[in-house]
């Protein structure tokens, strides 16, 4: 199973994923997570995109395709995987569609969470302030004035997602704004499971 997670920042795609792993025994791919890791690993392609991702701006298009093709190419299990944080551009969507396409494969579905903006701030200050009482650093990017950024973003550039995976008969919208077990229950009807 090929999943991707659509959904805008604090949509709760980390969450879901990690619930999707468990169930379907698949592999999570968080471009986020692997961007932050570079750069705590002080890796080349992380300190060139650092400056990027605390401002809350996206990573160029030609880094986050060949990042996710590398690491689907060179080691992910063939039982399958879950995208979190990718594609963000309809670039890289059709540039990751095209890269599939030479490998013999293609995406099975694309799940959207739904959710109500002004929600959304209050769930990413919240992510926050539980990993400062768990005594772990707060995202960079989880600061009310990179989450505008963020949203904007998302708004201009990630939604218009939805249009070319709907084209495709891929694409399943879920109410994000549900209970996790509730929303990973809706997902799993979604995807048929």
């Amino acid at each position: 199973m090929k999943l991707v997670l659509l959904g805008a920042p604090g949509s709760g795609k980390g969450t879901q994923a990690q619930m999707i792993v468990q169930q379907l025994n698949i592999s999570h791919l968080s471009t986020g997570e692997m961007l932050r890791s570079s750069i705590v690993m002080k890796h080349p392609v992380g300190l060139s995109v650092q400056s990027v991702m605390e401002s809350g701006g996206l990573v160029p298009d030609d880094i986050i395709v060949s990042i996710v093709v590398d690491r689907i190419t060179n080691g992910i299990p063939r039982c399958g995987y879950v995208l979190d944080g990718f594609p963000r551009t309809l670039a890289q969507a059709v540039a990751f569609d095209s890269a599939l396409h030479l490998l013999g494969s293609e995406l099975d579905h694309v799940i959207e969470l739904a959710v109500q903006s002004d929600a959304l701030v209050e769930r990413i200050l919240n992510r926050a302030a539980e990993a400062h009482a768990k005594g772990q650093t707060r995202r960079a990017d989880d600061v009310p004035e990179v989450l505008k950024s963020r949203m904007l973003a998302y708004a201009s550039q990630t939604a218009p997602l939805r249009d070319y995976y709907s084209a495709q008969g891929k694409l399943r919208s879920v109410d994000g704004m549900q209970d996790p077990i509730l929303v990973s229950r809706a997902i799993r009807d979604a995807i048929g499971m």
